[in-house]
């Protein structure tokens, strides 16, 4: 009999984190070495943000706080929704966790049975598939192609429904694609989720506030408020606020749900960290006037990003609505030989010769359910880019 747990033979490790610990390493090495592999933003915590955290630590407010979030979170949360969403909720209904990451664990953790089945649109956020496996769950991938604009469609979505499916897992604009759904592309979805009662919504809004092109935001229970009372909507301060390490995340959703993911949470982590917490509510109650400023730097990025890769032979990359990710497709490589004369049958392998003959480090797009593209992050600077573009240029021009 194995020590280790069975069921972590359902599930693989984050390859976002495996290719950023390879480029690090490589970079220890002493190897020139261009990392576009985090999702992390490039930005320092806005200073009203850190000021609030260091007036928390002086205040003595680093004891252990209630498992699910201090009181002042919840509120800013109850307002957050209310002003962006129009969507009502008390405080009862909110639950913090450390990041967003674990509110979606504990939900699917308090929610599912063995044989409960969980719809994903892929491109996917690599965690999704796996935390549904390891609470017991089956994911159900539904591809949406570059054909579609990595959009899943309402026709797919009520095809793959049965009368197993407990959740669908939703998240615009979107890692890896950085895709929005529009509000009727969205309603096309509701529609269809209002003629299933028994599926719940697990809307993952974390990239909302980084939008180009004049692209409006809209979450599911806002377009349709007939699904308020099956939607968990969760969202965090890590990406737009620049805190990916404060470790913030939250939701809103049945205070029944809410209930039970407190359950989860008390005997697994307890309260997330004080101080971040005191921080996070500054972040949602202060000042927003940073936001637009940062989305001017990532709009200019991305489009650097978008037309150097689409320069690159065989190599087609598609506009995105928002998030700060491209995913361009490398279905023109496919089959050609590297200089170092390795054959690209796959994106794994692309990604990993791209690394080790150019020191330039993105994902690959099997991690994320489709093939064959890749992911770039251009959460870094306009320089570190257009480097790391021209290599990519030049490793594909020398593919033959």
């Amino acid at each position: 009999m194995s020590f280790l747990s069975a069921t972590l033979d359902r599930v693989k490790p984050s390859p976002t984190i495996a290719v950023t610990t390879k480029a690090a390493e490589l970079k220890a090495a002493g190897k020139d070495v261009i990392g576009l592999g985090a999702g992390e933003p490039d930005f320092d915590t806005p200073q009203n943000i850190k000021d609030a955290a260091v007036a928390a630590i002086a205040a003595g407010k680093t004891k252990y706080t209630a498992p699910d979030g201090i009181p002042e979170l919840k509120a800013a949360v109850v307002a957050k929704m209310k002003r962006d969403h129009g969507l009502d909720y008390t405080s009862a209904q909110v639950s913090v966790g450390t990041g967003g990451k674990q509110i979606l664990y504990n939900a699917l953790m308090a929610t599912m049975n063995p044989g409960d089945e969980v719809i994903i649109p892929a491109p996917y956020w690599v965690s999704y598939p796996d935390m549904v496996l390891l609470a017991g769950g089956e994911p159900v991938v539904i591809e949406a192609g570059l054909d579609q604009n990595f959009k899943m469609t309402g026709a797919q979505l009520e095809a793959a429904i049965t009368p197993k499916t407990k959740w669908l897992i939703f998240n615009s604009p979107s890692n890896p694609t950085g895709a929005g759904y529009s509000w009727d592309e969205l309603k096309e979805l509701t529609d269809v989720l209002a003629r299933h009662p028994h599926v719940w919504v697990m809307t993952d809004d974390m990239y909302e506030h980084l939008a180009y092109d004049g692209f409006e935001f809209c979450t599911p229970a806002q377009v349709d408020p007939s699904l308020y009372d099956r939607t968990l909507t969760c969202n965090g301060v890590s990406k737009a606020y620049a805190m990916t390490g404060w470790r913030i995340g939250y939701a809103a959703g049945p205070e029944v749900l809410i209930k039970a993911m407190r359950k989860v949470q008390s005997q697994s982590t307890s309260n997330p960290c004080s101080v971040s917490q005191w921080a996070a509510v500054e972040a949602l109650n202060g000042t927003q006037d940073f936001l637009p400023k940062n989305n001017a730097i990532f709009e200019r990025r991305r489009n650097l990003v978008v037309e150097m890769l689409n320069a690159a032979e065989g190599i087609t990359c598609p506009t995105p609505e928002g998030a700060f990710y491209v995913y361009p497709s490398i279905q023109g490589c496919i089959g050609k030989t590297s200089a170092s004369g390795v054959v690209i049958e796959n994106d794994e392998i692309f990604a990993t010769t791209l690394l080790e003959e150019t020191g330039v480090a993105v994902v690959f797009g099997a991690a994320f359910g489709l093939s064959p593209n890749f992911r770039v992050s251009y959460a870094t600077s306009d320089e570190a880019l257009k480097t790391a573009c021209s290599r990519i240029q030049e490793f594909c021009a020398s593919l033959r």
